[in-house]
């Protein structure tokens, strides 16, 4: 099967016939938050003030080819297209070509160019600024590992009163993970106690910094942490 992408649980060559032309896909701006104090030389960058920098959308684009017997079905297969792409929010797009991760991407226009049977369609789409891993941290699927990016970690803990233990956050940002316990716990992370109930609990508050997160947790039962990678 051609490259392409996949959307809105349909591929571009597999399901439409389109024959992928070129691609673009933009590195984020980062959002810079500086403040110049009156009398005094340089500025205040207030950017990281939640921890971590944050960036500006990513322009995705895909120039795709459509090929049609006649003016009637290039009607057709347009119209089909284009009710695949537009009339959604921001959805899962996954690139034939970057494997292993997803964009949060939506269509924000699509526009056909027509030479005879043959149609050239521009689609753009604004997406989330970080590239989503398909899989969680942690995860043992050792064919997917790649040795370059990825850490072979526990991220699933048994404790028997009190643990000690690290998380590596992979991402360019930090990340708020979803913990899943068995009971109640107490997470000491860089003097700061997190108190976690029983279940499936998101408290945004308590994040996993970029690279290594030293924490104590104090309890008995299992605790999970859910997360995964977020790279440029």
């Amino acid at each position: 099967m051609k490259k392409g992408i996949a959307y809105k649980g349909k591929h571009s060559f597999k399901d439409f016939g389109l024959t992928l032309k070129s691609r673009y896909i933009s590195i984020p701006n980062k959002k810079k938050i500086k403040v110049s104090v009156p009398f005094q030389s340089g500025t205040y960058d207030f950017s990281h003030i939640y921890g971590s920098q944050a960036y500006e959308e990513r322009e995705l684009r895909y120039i795709f080819h459509i090929r049609g017997k006649s003016v009637e079905e290039m009607e057709v297969y347009q119209q089909s297209v284009l009710d695949w792409l537009l009339h959604s929010p921001k959805e899962k797009l996954y690139d034939d070509y970057i494997s292993g991760y997803y964009f949060l991407a939506e269509c924000e226009s699509a526009e056909f160019n027509d030479m005879n049977y043959i149609s050239e369609l521009t689609v753009n789409f604004a997406a989330y600024p970080f590239k989503i891993a398909v899989r969680e941290e942690g995860h043992d699927i050792w064919d997917e590992f790649n040795f370059i990016t990825d850490y072979a970690q526990d991220t699933k803990f048994n404790v028997s009163e009190e643990l000690q233990v690290m998380l590596i956050n992979p991402s360019a940002i930090n990340i708020v993970p979803l913990i899943r316990a068995t009971n109640y716990f107490e997470i000491i992370k860089n003097g700061t106690i997190y108190n976690v109930k029983p279940g499936e609990t998101k408290d945004w508050r308590f994040s996993l910094d970029i690279g290594e997160n030293k924490m104590t947790i104090r309890g008995s039962g299992e605790i999970e942490f859910i997360f995964w990678k977020e790279v440029v």
